[in-house]
């Protein structure tokens, strides 16, 4: 028989620490946090490291290492059962899911997106410069610009997004399943954005949200179920540089699905540009109410 160690010999108040803290997904600094706050009580030497307290849990609590492949790897550490999106939103706890994600956590396309878009936002910077026609032309000419920040897990890329900061405006927590990448189907509390912010993102970067069809499709899926009311507020709120609301306008219209008196809280906005509906598009239809340029035949 193996001599008992000190952390043998503490196991059972280990992995009740480990309970109370009703968390699955951890970083090795989290770690280290715990056995410093309970090395004392636990009664383990000083020279007893994280790396060895790791080795433990592996063994005697079923903890697991997850490797994220972004070009600055990060590497989370999993108690049981613990989904994907779960271990993602352990990456940073102030991030939220957004994009294409947030479309499927909000039931608003039949497809089930392989890529996980995770935002977190930076520190507040001045606004953008003054806006003209030539500006617009100019940067819906090229390809829009994406983040390099791209890992691949299982069957899965997931996408570090670095937006602006809004403050967390339209954040919510929400209530998911589990995962199948970690075989899990326990429920995880995880942030993502409303349907009024969801609704904003996609209409901003297509990109990320399954291209323009599937953005149309979810204008079109989410009516009746959000405030256009709130949705202007927050696209006050944000004050993008760019014209989005005529995007937006574009969007809710085309969709045949929403009332006059509610494309009006649309049309109050001043339309002072003519708009790209997105980047580099080759032939174009042009939208004269919304003064919007839209792909041919979309």
């Amino acid at each position: 028989m193996a001599p008992r160690t000190r952390l043998s010999i503490a196991k059972a108040d280990i992995l009740a620490a480990l309970a109370q803290t009703q968390r699955k997904a951890f970083s090795k600094s989290e770690l280290d946090e715990l056995l410093s706050k309970n090395r004392d009580f636990w009664r383990l030497a000083k020279k007893t490291t994280v790396i060895q307290f790791i080795q433990f849990l592996e063994k005697n609590a079923n903890l697991q290492s997850h490797r994220f492949g972004f070009p600055r790897p990060i590497t989370r550490y999993s108690l049981g059962d613990t989904g994907l999106f779960e271990l993602v939103q352990s990456i940073d706890e102030k991030g939220y899911f957004s994009h294409y994600t947030a479309i499927s956590f909000h039931g608003l396309t039949e497809q089930i997106p392989k890529a996980i878009y995770f935002n977190i936002e930076q520190s507040l910077r001045p606004g953008g410069g003054e806006l003209t026609q030539a500006g617009i032309n100019r940067s819906f000419a090229t390809e829009c610009r994406t983040t390099n920040n791209v890992a691949t897990f299982s069957e899965y890329t997931i996408h570090l997004l670095n937006g602006g900061n809004t403050d967390q405006l339209g954040v919510i927590e929400k209530t998911i399943g589990g995962n199948s990448t970690i075989g899990t189907t326990n429920l995880s509390t995880i942030r993502t954005t409303n349907l009024e912010r969801t609704l904003i993102d996609i209409a901003v970067r297509a990109v990320y949200s399954g291209g323009i069809a599937e953005v149309a499709k979810a204008f079109s899926e989410a009516a009746g179920r959000f405030s256009i009311n709130r949705l202007c507020a927050y696209l006050r709120q944000i004050g993008y540089t760019y014209p989005y609301h005529q995007s937006i306008g574009y969007y809710l219209e085309r969709s045949g699905k929403y009332t006059p008196s509610q494309m009006r809280q649309l049309e109050e906005f001043k339309i002072e540009f003519d708009f790209k509906l997105d980047y580099k598009m080759k032939e174009t239809e042009y939208i004269k109410k919304w003064r919007l340029h839209v792909p041919k035949g979309f």
